[in-house]
């Protein structure tokens, strides 16, 4: 009984704990290694290639506004030892925004956006193997890409954990680039007002205008151009090139006296050369007689067209501001045409062919789209003679008609006079017509009596 009573529990162990000295306890753990190479050296290789949504494989460029994303394909090989804590990161343009990453099978790849304009994709957590490769494709956002850059491009570099020898580092970065261009399809379109007016001597002085101190009667014409950019693009800038038939002969003078021009929204501006005599009247140094023959000999038609050769022309050059897609800017010339000059021409018709074409600087990085809309139009006007000649001139017309008139009738008299039509002998005739019914008579006589 005693002895049970007795019986202590069984002893634990516990850690001794002397003053001065600490508690402690060490252990040791032993990794086996397992490496080709006696540093572990990894070797990894990047290859890459860009690919733009709803493009050809052919077109060398990312066309803004056209090309709405565009997908970085992404292939990294590892040739090495096992590559610990892989990723693969991405420098990017902070105007692009990162949409998803898209891997063809779950290969445990994750990309993470750490800044604005860096993307870092961990390959193979947590560690990629030996003689293995992953592919995959990140995909950007491009459609608020500004165009101020003349290259989009991408940095990738890919590092792991483990030391890569020097030699085997230059496929560890790839760049990929893809120019910028702004594509556009531009178009011109123009009315004049008005399309045509009669002038001549007596046309109404009232129909045309004068300017001060000028004795000239001008024409007011006014032509409004549209340059109108379909896109995709937004167009950096265009100029416009219009010309205007300025004489009736290489010799002649001037016709057109150029007012105002106003350029829609005051997003551009026009030059052109000035005409320093906007009024001149040609001298009359024919005769009436030629005056006369000038009118009665007026031809048709004039064609005054600055592609024909030995034409002189007024041109105006208008250079446009930046015109987005689907956004159009007008063009207003206001002129004054000399109508004196047109009183002296021989044509009862003359047509104006004014030509408008609008151009993109190739310096912008801006490129037209094959088969568009044309960028040339023409807008054609006419002068009409009204045909009637000058008071002076219809009076002497009246007196050499008179004249003329007369001078036939004395020339056919003398004619008749010639051929003895005014001298038969009318006495003789008379008188033996008169024996001859004397004769008729004095038988009547004879044949009662018997």
């Amino acid at each position: 009984m005693w002895k049970e009573e007795r019986e202590l529990p069984a002893l634990t162990p516990v850690l001794r704990w002397k003053k001065g000295q600490k508690i402690a306890q060490q252990n040791q753990t032993v990794f086996e290694r397992n490496c080709r190479s006696e540093d572990c050296a990894a070797d990894l290789q990047l290859q890459g290639q860009l690919l733009l949504s709803s493009v050809d494989g052919k077109t060398p460029y990312l066309a803004l506004g056209a090309v709405k994303n565009i997908s970085l394909n992404i292939s990294i090989s590892n040739l090495g030892d096992d590559a610990y804590d892989a990723n693969v990161s991405f420098n990017v343009s902070r105007e692009l925004f990162f949409i998803n990453m898209w891997q063809k099978e779950e290969m445990g790849i994750s990309c993470e956006l750490l800044e604005s304009d860096f993307l870092k994709c961990s390959v193979g957590f947590p560690f990629m193997r030996s003689k293995s490769k992953y592919e995959f494709s990140v995909i950007f956002d491009t459609s608020h890409l500004s165009g101020e850059e003349e290259v989009l491009s991408f940095i990738i570099t890919a590092q792991s954990g483990n030391v890569e020898r020097s030699e085997s580092l230059h496929d560890n970065t790839l760049m990929l680039t893809v120019p910028l261009m702004h594509e556009v399809d531009t178009s011109i379109t123009g009315i004049m007002s008005p399309t045509s007016f009669v002038y001549g001597e007596s046309v109404e002085a009232s129909n045309f205008i004068q300017l001060e101190d000028l004795e000239c009667h001008f024409q007011p014409l006014n032509i409004t151009l549209q340059v109108y950019n379909t896109g995709p693009s937004t167009l950096p800038g265009s100029s416009v090139s219009i010309t205007f038939p300025n004489r009736l002969s290489s010799g002649g003078a001037e016709m057109f006296h150029v007012q105002e021009m106003v350029v829609g929204q005051e997003k551009g501006n026009c030059s052109f050369q000035k005409n320093p005599t906007p009024c001149i009247i040609p001298q009359e140094q024919e005769n009436i007689f030629h005056t006369i023959f000038a009118f009665f000999t007026k031809s048709g038609r004039k064609v005054l067209d600055c592609e024909k050769p030995g034409i002189s022309c007024l041109t105006i050059h208008c250079n446009l501001s930046a015109l987005a897609k689907e956004e159009s800017r007008t063009i207003d010339i206001y002129m004054l045409l000399n109508t004196e000059i047109l009183k002296k021409d021989s044509s009862s018709v003359i047509q104006f062919m004014t030509r408008a074409k609008v151009k993109v600087d190739p310096a912008l990085r801006v490129v037209e789209i094959a088969n568009g809309n044309p960028e040339e139009m023409t807008v054609v006007f006419e002068a009409l003679h009204n045909l009637e000649p000058r008071g002076y001139v219809v009076g002497w017309i009246i007196a050499i008609s008179l004249l003329v008139g007369i001078l036939i009738f004395l020339l056919l008299a003398v004619l008749l006079w010639k051929m003895g039509f005014f001298r038969r002998r009318y006495k003789e005739i008379i008188e033996a017509e008169k024996n001859r019914k004397e004769n008729e008579d004095s038988w009547d006589w004879v044949q009662k009596n018997q």
